[in-house]
C-alpha cells in the first residue's frame, strides 16, 4: 500500500527515536486506537503488546479518562504553576501522597520521566548542601539500570548500555556497582559505601525490575538491603518507579513488595493512563524539611514550564480513579497467568536462555541481541505490535487486554521466535 502523503512528506523532517534512520524500516502509519488495539492507515489492527512503552495500562481511549480531559479542556488546559494553583494538580498531589507508603508526601511535578529523575537527583544534592554536607556530589547506581536519556540521567545508567556509551566522559562519572543480590554482594556494596560514602548523595535504582536494561528481575530483599545500607552510610535512597509504578509488577508500587520506602520516588508513564505527559518526583518529609527555611537560598530552584499541567493532572486523577476501583489487581493476575502459560513453550526456541514473568511483564531472553526492526515487522504480520529491545522480546500489555488479544500476542511470539532468525543488532 502506498504511504499516505502526511507520512511521505513528514518523513523528510521527523527525527525518529532509537533507530538509525538510514537503514531502519519505515514506521507503521497509525490513524487511531481503541482498547488494546492500534489501527493502521491500511486498515489493519494490531494488538499492542507494550502499551505504548508501558503507559496505556487501562487500554486506549478509556472513556473515563477521555471525559475528564474533555471537561478540563473546556475549563482550563494549562496555567503556569509559579505563583498560581489549580484543583487538578493539588488534588492529584494529595492523592499520590495518600497512595504512597510512609512519609512520601511532597510532590514535585514535571512532564517526563527523565526530567523527574533529574529533579530527584537535584533534590538529593541540595538536601546535603542545605544540611552543610557539601562533599556529597556523586550518585551510586547499578549495573543493568536505566533512568533516562537526558545528560544527567545517562550518567546513572549502566555504563555498558549501548545507547549511552558514546557519551562516556561528557558528564561527571558516577559510582556504578552491582545490586546486592546476596550477602556477598551486600558486603561488597557496604565496603564501597564505607570507602566512598562521604562523596555520595544518593543511591538510585529501579525496584524489582530493571526495565530498559533488559527486564532484569530481583528479589524484594534487595530493596531492604539498599534501605539498610543507605541509612547506615547517610545517603538518600531514590526509587525510579517510572516503569514499575501503578500496578505493573502486581503491587500498586513495586516498593510495597519489600515493605520499605525510599527517600524520593519518581513516577510517570502509567500515571495518566497513557494519555498525556506527566511525571512526579515525590520526596519524604525528611527530604522536604531540609528545604523548609527562612533562607530563600535553601529553596529548590526548579520549575518546568508545563509543571502541573491541568490537562495532564485531570487525566492522572481519572487514572487514579480507575486504580482506586480495584479491578486492576484481578486484571494483572489474569494477564500474568496468561503470560506464564503462553510464554513457557518459548524456552525450547533457538537461542532462548530464559523465560520469566512478574505481574504483567513477560520476558523471553536470548543469548545475543535480537533484530529489532525485522522482528517488529514479523510480529506485525501476525497482528501484534511488539517492539523488542537488546536481548529480550517482552510483553507489557494493557491490564485490560482481553484474553483473545493476549493469545494473539503470545501466538505471534511463539511462531516468530520458534522459526529462528531473531539475532541482530539489538536496540530498544
Amino acid at each position: 500500500m502506498t504511504a499516505p502523503d502526511w507520512l511521505s512528506e513528514g518523513a523528510k523532517h521527523v527525527w525518529r527515536p532509537y533507530c538509525q534512520m538510514k537503514t531502519a524500516p519505515a514506521p507503521l502509519a497509525v490513524v487511531r486506537t481503541h482498547g488494546s488495539r492500534i489501527v493502521l492507515e491500511d486498515g489493519r489492527e494490531l494488538v499492542d503488546g507494550i502499551a505504548s512503552w508501558w503507559t496505556a495500562v487501562h487500554g486506549y481511549n478509556h472513556p473515563h479518562i477521555a471525559a475528564a480531559v474533555r471537561q478540563q479542556l473546556e475549563a482550563m488546559p494549562h496555567v503556569m504553576f509559579g505563583g498560581l494553583a489549580h484543583q487538578p494538580a493539588y488534588r492529584l498531589a494529595a492523592r499520590l501522597a495518600a497512595m504512597l507508603p510512609g512519609e512520601l508526601d511532597h510532590v514535585f511535578f514535571a512532564e517526563s520521566g527523565s526530567v523527574s529523575v533529574e529533579i530527584a537527583m537535584k533534590m538529593a544534592l541540595q538536601f546535603h548542601i542545605n544540611r552543610g554536607e557539601t562533599g556529597r556530589t556523586r550518585f551510586l547506581s547499578f549495573r543493568g539500570g536505566y533512568h533516562g536519556d537526558t545528560l544527567a540521567t545517562m550518567t546513572v545508567c549502566d555504563p555498558e548500555e549501548g545507547m549511552h556509551s558514546l557519551f562516556s566522559g561528557v558528564m561527571p562519572a558516577q559510582v556504578i556497582a552491582d545490586l546486592p543480590l546476596d550477602e556477598a554482594s551486600e558486603a561488597a556494596l557496604d565496603a564501597l559505601l564505607a570507602q566512598r560514602g562521604g562523596e555520595i548523595a544518593a543511591m538510585l535504582t529501579e525496584p524489582l525490575v530493571q526495565g530498559a536494561g533488559g527486564m532484569l528481575f530481583h528479589d524484594p530483599e534487595v530493596l531492604r538491603r539498599l534501605r539498610r545500607l543507605a541509612d547506615k552510610h547517610g545517603v538518600l535512597l531514590i526509587f525510579d518507579e517510572i516503569f514499575t509504578g501503578f500496578g505493573r509488577t502486581g503491587e500498586l508500587f513495586a516498593m510495597q513488595a519489600a515493605g520499605i520506602e525510599p527517600d524520593i520516588v519518581t513516577l510517570s508513564k502509567a500515571l495518566t493512563g497513557g494519555t498525556l505527559p506527566l511525571s512526579a518526583a515525590v520526596a519524604s518529609k525528611k527530604v522536604f524539611e531540609a528545604f523548609w527555611s527562612d533562607d530563600a537560598g535553601a529553596a529548590l530552584m526548579h520549575g518546568p514550564t508545563y509543571m502541573g499541567n491541568a490537562l495532564a493532572c485531570a487525566a492522572a486523577n481519572a487514572s487514579l480513579d480507575l486504580f482506586e476501583a480495584g479491578t486492576w489487581t484481578a486484571d494483572v493476575a489474569r494477564v500474568s497467568a496468561a503470560l506464564k502459560e503462553g510464554l513457557e513453550p518459548c524456552r525450547q526456541a533457538p537461542g532462548v536462555v530464559d523465560v520469566r514473568v512478574l505481574g504483567a511483564i513477560g520476558v523471553v531472553e536470548f543469548a545475543s541481541p535480537v533484530a529489532v526492526g525485522a522482528l517488529c515487522q514479523a510480529f506485525a504480520a501476525k497482528g501484534a505490535w511488539i517492539r523488542p529491545m537488546g536481548k529480550v522480546v517482552y510483553l507489557t500489555p494493557a491490564f485490560t487486554t482481553p484474553d483473545a488479544d493476549l493469545e494473539i500476542l503470545l501466538s505471534a511470539i511463539r511462531q516468530v521466535i520458534g522459526a529462528g532468525g531473531v539475532e541482530g543488532s539489538g536496540g530498544v
